[in-house]
C-alpha cells in the first residue's frame, strides 16, 4: 500500500496522470452539460498546472543532475529490464511548465470556438496533456516511446474529428510521418536493451558511449524520428496540412508543445547517448537548419492563408532552435532551450489570434481583410505585440533566444564556420517581412469591406486567454535571467560529456 501512495504522490506521477481524474469525470458526465463539461477540463488543467508550478518550487536550479526521481521496476521480457523512471533537469523543467500552461490557455480558448461533441475534444485534450508531460519526464526510452506514441492518436482525433474540410487528410498524414520515423527509434531502444540488458537513460549514460559505428546508425536511427517531429526540412511537408485543418487549440498545441518533443528528443537522446555522433554529423544538420531557416521563412511570404503563414514559420523557427543545440556550445544550447519556450508562447499566441478572427469571419484569407485596427484597437494591439515577438524584436522574448543562438553558432568548434550564422540572419530579416506584411494587410490600410466594419473586439475571456502569453513575452525579454539558471547547470553538464 504504501508502495502505491508513492507512486500517487510522487511530484513527476503527479502532474504527469492527474489530468486521468478529469477524463475519469469527464466519462460521467452527460454530454448535454456541456458547461460543466468545460469547467471539468478546464479546472483540471489548471490543477495540472499548479502541481507543475509544486515541481518547479521542489527544483534546484543549483543541481546539474536528474531530480525527483522516481525510479521502480516495471517488467522484464527476454532478460531486458524495463523500468518506471521518472525525473527532471534542467533541460525539462521549462517545456515542462511550458506544457502545462500552454493546455491551460488553450483550453480555455476553446469555450465558443468549439460547439459539438465537447465532451470528446475535452477528454482527448487532456489524454494529449498526459503523453507531451510524460515524455519531457520519462528516464527509460521505452517508457519514453509509449508516451511519445501516446501523442499520436489523441491528436490525431484532435484533427480528424474537429478540424476542417480536408481534416482526415491531414489526420492521416500526421499520424503516418511520425510513425514511419517512430519505427526506426524502437528498433534503436531494441538494440541498447539487447546490448545493455536495460533501456534506461540514466544506466546507459553512466555506461559510456557505445563504440564504433553501431553509435553512428543509433544517432541516426533517433534522428529519422526527432526529425520528422521537429520538422527539420525536408520532412516538413505533414505541418502546414496539419496546422491548416486542426482547431485552433490544436494549432497552438501542436506548434507549442508537440513540435518541441523532437527538438528535446535530440537534446536529451542523441546529444547526451551518441557524443560522438552528434559531434560528426553537426555540421550537416546545422546546414538543414539553416536551410529550413530560409526555406521556412520564403514559403511563409506568398501564403494568403494566415494559419498556413503562420505554418511555415514555425519550420523557420524551429531552424533556430536545431541550429543552437548542434552549436554544441553553452550559449548555443542555452538558447535553444529559451527559444523552444518562446516559440511556444509566440507562435501559440499567434494561432490563438488568428482564432479569434476566424470566428467572426470565417475566413482566413488576408485579402479578406483590412483595416481591423479602426474597429479591434485592443486586438491589434495584442497582435502587434505577438507579431514583433515572433519575429525577434529587442525587447521582446524572442530575441535572446535568438541572439544566443547566434552567438553560439558563431563560437562553435565543430561547425568551423561563420556561414551557419551568417544565412541564419537572413532568416531574422525575411521574418520581419513576412511578420509585418501579414500585420499591414490585416490591420492597417482602409476599412473598406463591409463585413469588417462591426467586429466585435476582444471579449475578456480572449483577454485572459492572451495576457499571460503577452507577459512572458515580455519577461523573457526585459529579464531572462531566471530561465537561463533553470537549464545552465544541466547545460555544461551536459557539454562536459560530449566535448570530452
Amino acid at each position: 500500500m504504501s508502495g502505491i501512495t508513492a507512486l500517487l504522490t510522487h511530484p513527476l506521477n503527479a502532474v504527469t496522470f492527474f489530468p486521468l481524474v478529469g477524463v475519469l469525470i469527464l466519462l460521467f458526465l452527460p454530454r448535454e452539460q456541456v458547461k460543466a463539461i468545460r469547467w471539468v477540463a478546464f479546472l483540471t488543467s489548471l490543477v495540472t498546472l499548479g502541481l507543475s508550478l509544486w515541481v518547479l518550487v521542489l527544483f534546484d536550479p543549483a543541481n546539474p543532475n536528474l531530480q525527483l526521481v522516481y525510479d521502480s521496476p516495471w517488467f522484464t521480457v527476454a532478460g531486458l529490464q524495463v523500468r518506471y523512471i521518472m525525473g527532471v533537469d534542467g533541460l525539462s523543467i521549462l517545456l515542462l511548465l511550458l506544457t502545462t500552461g500552454l493546455t491551460a490557455l488553450a483550453l480555455l480558448s476553446t469555450w465558443s470556438a468549439i460547439q459539438e461533441r465537447v465532451k470528446e475534444f475535452m477528454i482527448f485534450f487532456l489524454l494529449l496533456e498526459v503523453g507531451m508531460v510524460g515524455v519531457f519526464l520519462a528516464l527509460d526510452l521505452f517508457l519514453f516511446y509509449i508516451f511519445w506514441e501516446f501523442t499520436l492518436v489523441p491528436m490525431y482525433f484532435l484533427i480528424g474529428m474537429w478540424g476542417g474540410p480536408r481534416r482526415m487528410y491531414a489526420a492521416i498524414k500526421f499520424f503516418l510521418y511520425t510513425m514511419a520515423g517512430s519505427i526506426l527509434m524502437l528498433l534503436a531502444i531494441v538494440w541498447l536493451g539487447l546490448q545493455y540488458g536495460t533501456v534506461a537513460y540514466p544506466d546507459i549514460l553512466a555506461a559510456g558511449p557505445i563504440k564504433g559505428a553501431a553509435q553512428f546508425w543509433l544517432f541516426l536511427a533517433f534522428a529519422a524520428a526527432f526529425a520528422i517531429k521537429v520538422p527539420m526540412w525536408p520532412l516538413h511537408s505533414w505541418l502546414p496540412d496539419a496546422h491548416v485543418e486542426a482547431p485552433t487549440a490544436g494549432s497552438v498545441i501542436l506548434a507549442g508543445v508537440l513540435l518541441k518533443m523532437g527538438t528535446y528528443g535530440f537534446l536529451r537522446f542523441n546529444i547526451a547517448l551518441f557524443p560522438d555522433a552528434a559531434r560528426y554529423y553537426a555540421p550537416y544538420i546545422a546546414a538543414l537548419a539553416v536551410i529550413g531557416i530560409l526555406y521556412g521563412a520564403m514559403v511563409s511570404f506568398p501564403q494568403r492563408d494566415v494559419k498556413k503563414l503562420v505554418a511555415y514559420s514555425s519550420v523557420s523557427h524551429l531552424g533556430f532552435v536545431m541550429l543552437g543545440l548542434f552549436a554544441l556550445t553553452a550559449q548555443g544550447i542555452e538558447g535553444a532551450i529559451l527559444q523552444m519556450i518562446n516559440h511556444g508562447i509566440s507562435t501559440g499566441a499567434l494561432f490563438l489570434i488568428v482564432g479569434v478572427i476566424y470566428e467572426r469571419r470565417h475566413t482566413r484569407d488576408l485579402d479578406a481583410f483590412g483595416g481591423l485596427w479602426k474597429v479591434m484597437p485592443l486586438y491589434a494591439t495584442f497582435a502587434l505585440i505577438t507579431a514583433l515577438s515572433s519575429m525577434g524584436l529587442p525587447g521582446l522574448n524572442g530575441f535572446v533566444g535568438e541572439f544566443n543562438i547566434l552567438l553560439g553558432a558563431l563560437g562553435s568548434k565543430v561547425l568551423g564556420s561563420y556561414l551557419y550564422a551568417g544565412f541564419a540572419v537572413l532568416g531574422v530579416i525575411f521574418a520581419a517581412v513576412y511578420t509585418l506584411t501579414m500585420y499591414q494587410k490585416v490591420f492597417l490600410g482602409p476599412l473598406d469591406k463591409e463585413e469588417n466594419k462591426h467586429l466585435p473586439d476582444l471579449t475578456k475571456r480572449e483577454i485572459l486567454v492572451l495576457v499571460p502569453l503577452l507577459v512572458f513575452m515580455f519577461w523573457i525579454g526585459l529579464y531572462p535571467k531566471p530561465f537561463f539558471q533553470l537549464m545552465e547547470p544541466a547545460v555544461q553538464n551536459l557539454l562536459s560529456m560530449v566535448m570530452k
